[in-house]
């Protein structure tokens, strides 16, 4: 896992009891997961692109090819 091991993470865990203390740890716990689903969420979504060519304000006569200078 990214090259780290056990001992790594233990000491990455006490760091961060220390900074935030162990009351804190449930809500910074619910809330990385909550992030997670919410990013998974997102990216298998569907693409809500609308591929409709947009609508000419000014319509021209599609009957006439364009001109050539």
């Amino acid at each position: 896992m990214f090259g780290m091991g056990i001992g790594e993470l233990l000491v990455i865990l006490v760091i961060v009891l220390i900074i935030f203390g162990a009351g804190k740890l449930p809500e910074i716990g619910s809330g990385l997961g909550r992030g997670i689903r919410s990013f998974k969420r997102e990216v298998n979504k569907p693409d809500e692109i609308d591929i409709t060519p947009p609508k000419d304000e000014h319509p021209s006569s599609s009957d006439e090819p364009p001109r050539q200078a």
